[in-house]
């Protein structure tokens, strides 16, 4: 029988707009199941969402509690929106609540760049972290301590365009590689004057296909070290600033 001192295991879940990512960590962040994935359902309605999800763990070794990052505006575990899953199917929907009463522990929900970046800081100084995938996400740290999540993605950097949409994967193959990388390179000029960041670390499935230079605190990492943000999640709700 497990005590309340014994160390916890945590399923670690990341939402996309493409793939469903799980795996179970120890407390410090080591892997016990090998990182796997699903595709996204669509329509990616809470109850698809939710058997995709059991889906994909339910041969994973036990655990005790959840974290899982999800792509949209995320307060109290409670959903607002969902740009690229469906915002109409999303907005108020309590996700926190949705995924302990399916896989029975409690959970802890955040937006999935705010996730990921847990997994990557090395917790000194102001870090920003960057997601490219099916959307565009970012997340702000401070001294390895989580700071309050802003929806960047949805602030104009055209007149018709979003950062969502001037970056999203729709964007990449519209316009191809080389003119993404060109995007990219002036979000991140602007970002750096904007933010004046530590470092920052670029995540998401587009994030390897960047071909310029990067500065010397700019790193691009993967989902997989990402993920490794789920155990990291409730040790700071333990711990509050």
């Amino acid at each position: 029988m497990q005590t309340s001192s014994d160390p916890k295991k945590f399923l670690s879940i990341d939402i996309g707009g493409s793939h469903i990512k799980a795996t179970v960590l120890d407390q410090d962040g080591k892997q016990i199941k090998e990182y796997e994935k699903i595709q996204t359902p669509s329509p990616a309605s809470p109850e698809n969402l939710m058997q995709a999800i059991e889906t994909l763990t339910k041969d994973f070794p036990a655990y005790d509690l959840i974290s899982a990052g999800f792509p949209g505006y995320v307060k109290d575990g409670t959903v607002f929106t969902a740009p690229n899953l469906g915002t109409d199917l999303w907005r108020n929907t309590n996700l926190k609540k949705l995924l302990k009463d399916t896989l029975g522990k409690d959970a802890i929900v955040v937006n999935d760049a705010d996730m990921q970046g847990m997994g990557v800081i090395s917790g000194k100084g102001f870090e920003m972290v960057i997601t490219l995938g099916t959307g565009f996400g970012t997340a702000l740290f401070l001294n390895g301590n989580l700071l309050p999540h802003l929806e960047l993605a949805h602030l104009q950097v055209t007149k018709t365009k979003t950062y969502d949409i001037y970056l999203g994967d729709k964007a990449l193959q519209e316009i191809g590689v080389g003119r993404w990388n060109k995007r990219a390179k002036r979000v991140l000029d602007n970002f750096n004057t904007v933010f004046n960041y530590d470092f920052l670390y670029i995540g998401g499935g587009n994030a390897s296909k960047i071909d310029f230079k990067l500065e010397g605190n700019v790193k691009i990492v993967s989902n997989r070290e990402g993920i490794k943000g789920g155990p990291r999640l409730w040790q700071q709700d333990e711990k509050p600033v």
